[in-house]
C-alpha cells in the first residue's frame, strides 16, 4: 500500500516522501521535498497526498472529523502474519531456546530480515511491522554478549541440529563484499556494461560442531 511518510534529515529538515511499494525490503521511494518549518511542511505533505491520489477521489466514509480530503493520518501500521512467521521459523530453528528467549536480539535479527538496516534504524522496521522495539541504549549494552565466541557458537550448533549436521566444515561467503572491477579499476554496478571484470570476494571459513 502506497503512503506518504516523513524522515528527518542530516541538515534538520523534514523530507516528504511518497512510499508506492514495499517488496522484500525494499521499497520504491520518491522524494517531494525538505521542509524546513511548519508551513511548507503542510504545503509539501498537500503535494504528496495530490501525488499519491493521482486524480482518484476519495471515498468518504465520515472519519475525517473536519480534516480536508486525503489528511487522514496513518496511526499504526502492521504486519502480524509476517511477524509471526519469522517468529515461528525462529523458534523451530531453536534460537528462541539457546539464546533463553532474548526478545532484544530476536527482534533485531527479524527487523533485519525484512529490512537490512542499521541496527538503530531496526527500531523503525519494527515500529513499522506494530510491535514495540527495545531502546537503543539497551541494544548497545547487549551487543557485547552477542559479539562473544560463546553465543555464536551456541546459534550455529542450534542450525546445525536443526539440520541434522554431524562434524563438518562450512565454507561462507560474504557476497555482500564482492567487488566488480574494470580493468582500470573502475568500479561498475551493472555487470551487463561490463566485458571484462574480475571479481574479489571475501571467503571465511567456519567449523560447526
Amino acid at each position: 500500500m502506497a503512503y506518504i511518510r516523513t524522515v528527518k534529515t542530516a541538515s534538520g529538515a523534514t523530507a516528504v516522501q511518497v512510499v508506492w511499494s514495499w517488496r522484500r525490503g525494499s521499497r520504491s521511494i520518491e522524494h517531494i521535498g525538505s521542509a524546513h518549518d511548519e508551513v511548507e511542511l503542510a504545503a509539501l505533505k498537500a503535494a504528496a497526498a495530490i501525488r499519491l491520489a493521482a486524480g482518484q477521489t476519495e471515498l468518504d466514509l465520515g472519519l475525517s472529523d473536519g480534516l480536508e480530503p486525503g489528511t487522514l493520518p496513518i496511526t499504526s501500521s502492521q504486519m502480524t502474519h509476517l511477524w509471526d512467521g519469522l517468529c515461528t521459523a525462529y523458534r523451530v530453528l531453536g534460537f528462541e531456546s539457546v539464546t533463553e528467549g532474548d526478545t532484544v536480539f530476536r527482534d533485531l535479527v527479524l527487523a533485519r530480515i525484512i529490512e537490512p538496516t542499521s541496527k538503530i534504524d531496526a527500531a523503525r522496521v519494527l515500529g513499522e511491522v506494530g510491535v514495540d522495539a527495545t531502546s537503543y541504549a539497551t541494544l548497545k549494552r547487549r551487543l557485547p554478549i552477542y559479539a562473544q565466541p560463546s553465543w555464536r557458537q551456541s546459534l550455529a550448533a542450534a542450525t546445525a541440529q536443526h539440520a541434522k549436521l554431524g562434524p563438518a566444515s562450512l565454507v561462507l561467503y560474504d557476497v555482500s563484499t564482492l567487488l566488480c572491477r574494470r580493468r582500470h579499476n573502475n568500479v561498475c554496478a551493472d555487470l551487463s556494461v561490463m566485458p571484462m571484470f574480475r571479481v574479489d570476494a571475501q571467503v571465511s571459513g567456519a567449523a560447526a560442531a
